[in-house]
C-alpha cells in the first residue's frame, strides 16, 4: 500500500452533499470558538454505498443475533467460504468452510505483518482508507477499510441506542455527534454524514494546546449541543470537569473499559444514559453493555470462545473472544481471535459476552501527579521498531518499559521518549521483556499498581433543563 495520501477536496469527500447545503461545516470549521481543527474528513458514500448502509440498518432490525452453539448462522459458511477462495491469508491456510473449526483462526500479529495479505483478490481499491488500532496491546496495526464499512457504524450505534430509549435523529442544520478525546495530539475536525441527512459530525480534543482560548472548550460544545457524545473513559472524566449546559440525549463510551463507578458519576453528571461499548478498530463495534452482561450488537458479527490451544469452548466457558465478521471489504475477519476474554451465553434473543475482561483503563501518572492517557505514550512510542513492549508503573510512580532483548531501539532514545510524557523527574527503568510474560500470547502493553480510574474529581452540577 502507498503511503501517498491523496488530497481530496469537499466535493470528494462528500459526493452526496452538494456545496449549497454545506453552510454547516462551514459554521463550525469557522466558529470563533472552534478549536485548531488539523485535518479534513467526510463520509465519501455514493448513492449505491448509502443505499448498502440502509440495508445494513434494515437487517439490523430483522436479523437474528443468536445461535445455537456450534451451529453459526446461514451466513457464515458463504462467507467462509469466500475468504478461503479469494483472500491470499486464508487461501494459504486452507480449512473447509463446512466446518469452521477446521479454519485455522488467526490474530492480531498476522494483520500487522501483512494486512495487504487480507484484501480479496476481486476487492477494488479505488475507496481504500486506512485507519490506525490504538496500540493498547502491542504495536499500531494499520487496517484498511472501506467508507461503507466506517458509516455502519452509525445504524450500529442508533440500534444500541434505541434499545436504551434514545433516538438519534440527525438531519440537516444540526451537530448529532461530537466524540471527544483526551490526548495530547489526536486529529480533530468537523465533518458531515449523508447517512445521518447532513448532521454535522465533530472531533475534538480536550487539551488545552488544541484551542486558542481554553474556555472555547465549553463554549464551542455548547455551542453544537450535539445530540450524542462518543469518547473514552479518560475523555469523558476530563469532561465532566468542564461547566457544560449542553444536555445530551446520551453518552457512548468505547476504547476501553468503563468502570461502574465512573459510568455512575457520568449519568449523574449529564443526565443521561451512558453506553459501554466494547468496539476494535479491526471489527468497530461488537457488543455493548446491558445490566452485567456485553450483548452483541449486530446481526453480522459471529462469535466464538477459543482456549489456548485454539479449540472452540462450550457456552458458559471462559476463553478468548473470537471473531468473523464480513463488514470491512479490505480486512474480512475469519475467526480473528481479539485477545480478549469472556464466555458466551444465550441470553433471551441475544448472544452474550459473560465477564468481558478487555481494555481496562489503565491509570497512570506523570511527575506532577496527573493522569497519562496510555494513547500519548503509544504515540512517543510509534517511532520505534518494537513488536510487543510494557510499562509498568508501581505504587511509588516508578517506571518500568519492558522490551524484547533484540529490539531495534537505543535505550537513551526510548527513555528520553517516555519521559517527554512522565517528566524529567521519573525513575524509569528499561529491561528486557519475558516472551512468557503474557496470558494466553497476549502482553499487555501498560499495567500499573495505581487504582483505575474509578471515579470524578470535583465537577460542577448538572445543569437544568436543555
Amino acid at each position: 500500500m502507498s503511503n501517498r495520501t491523496p488530497v481530496l477536496t469537499d466535493d470528494d469527500r462528500f459526493p452526496l452533499i452538494p456545496e449549497e447545503r454545506r453552510q454547516l461545516l462551514t459554521d463550525l470549521r469557522e466558529h470563533p470558538h472552534a478549536p485548531i481543527f488539523n485535518y479534513g474528513c467526510g463520509d465519501r458514500l455514493t448513492a449505491a454505498g448509502l443505499d448498502e448502509v440502509r440495508r445494513f440498518e434494515g437487517a439490523l432490525a430483522l436479523e437474528p443475533r443468536c445461535w445455537k452453539p456450534g451451529s453459526p448462522p446461514p451466513w457464515v459458511q458463504a462467507f467462509a467460504e469466500r475468504c478461503l477462495r479469494t483472500v491470499p491469508f486464508y487461501r494459504g491456510r486452507g480449512g473447509d468452510p463446512v466446518d469452521l473449526t477446521s479454519i485455522p483462526p488467526c490474530d492480531r500479529s498476522d494483520l500487522e505483518r501483512g494486512p495487504e495479505a487480507f484484501v480479496p483478490d476481486d476487492q477494488p481499491l479505488d475507496d481504500i482508507m486506512v485507519y490506525d488500532t490504538s496500540g493498547t496491546v502491542g504495536p499500531v496495526v494499520r487496517v484498511p477499510s472501506h467508507p461503507v464499512a466506517a458509516a455502519k457504524y452509525l445504524p450500529a450505534m442508533r440500534s444500541i441506542l434505541k434499545r436504551r430509549g434514545v433516538t438519534l435523529e440527525g438531519g440537516p442544520d444540526r451537530v448529532a455527534i461530537a466524540l471527544v478525546c483526551a490526548q495530547a495530539h489526536t486529529l480533530t475536525y468537523a465533518t458531515l454524514s449523508a447517512y445521518l441527512g447532513g448532521a454535522a459530525h465533530v472531533k475534538i480534543n480536550l487539551n488545552p494546546s488544541d484551542w486558542r482560548d481554553p474556555d472555547d472548550r465549553v463554549r464551542f460544545l455548547d455551542g453544537c449541543d450535539p445530540e450524542i457524545i462518543t469518547g473514552d473513559p479518560y475523555a469523558f472524566a476530563e469532561l465532566a470537569k468542564l461547566p457544560l449546559s449542553t444536555r445530551p440525549k446520551a453518552l457512548v463510551s468505547t476504547a476501553m473499559a468503563l468502570m461502574d463507578g465512573l459510568r455512575e458519576d457520568l449519568e449523574h453528571r449529564f443526565g443521561c444514559p451512558v453506553l459501554d461499548v466494547y468496539s476494535l478498530t479491526e471489527a468497530r463495534m461488537v457488543a455493548v453493555r446491558e445490566r452485567d452482561v456485553h450483548v452483541i450488537a449486530t446481526h453480522d458479527m459471529y462469535v466464538e470462545i477459543l482456549d489456548e490451544g485454539g479449540a472452540a469452548l462450550p457456552p458458559g466457558q471462559r476463553g478468548e473472544i473470537t471473531l468473523t465478521c464480513p463488514r470491512n471489504p479490505f480486512q474480512p475477519l475469519l475467526r480473528y481471535r481479539t485477545g480478549d476474554f469472556a464466555a458466551l451465553e444465550a441470553r433471551g434473543e441475544d448472544m452474550a459476552l459473560i465477564g468481558l475482561e478487555g481494555r481496562r483503563p489503565v491509570a497512570l501518572r506523570d511527575d506532577a501527579g496527573r493522569p497519562v492517557n496510555t494513547i500519548d505514550v503509544t504515540h512517543v512510542l510509534r517511532r520505534f521498531s518494537l513488536p510487543v513492549f510494557r510499562l509498568s508503573q508501581a505504587r511509588d510512580c516508578a517506571l518500568t518499559l519492558e522490551v524484547p532483548s533484540d529490539a531495534e531501539a537505543d535505550p537513551a532514545d526510548l527513555r528520553a521518549a517516555i519521559l517527554s510524557v512522565f517528566g524529567a523527574g521519573h525513575t524509569l527503568s528499561i529491561r528486557p521483556l519475558d516472551p512468557a510474560a503474557g496470558v494466553a500470547g497476549k502482553i499487555r502493553a501498560y499495567v500499573s499498581e495505581l487504582d483505575d480510574i474509578g471515579a470524578l474529581p470535583e465537577s460542577p452540577p448538572p445543569p437544568e433543563g436543555r
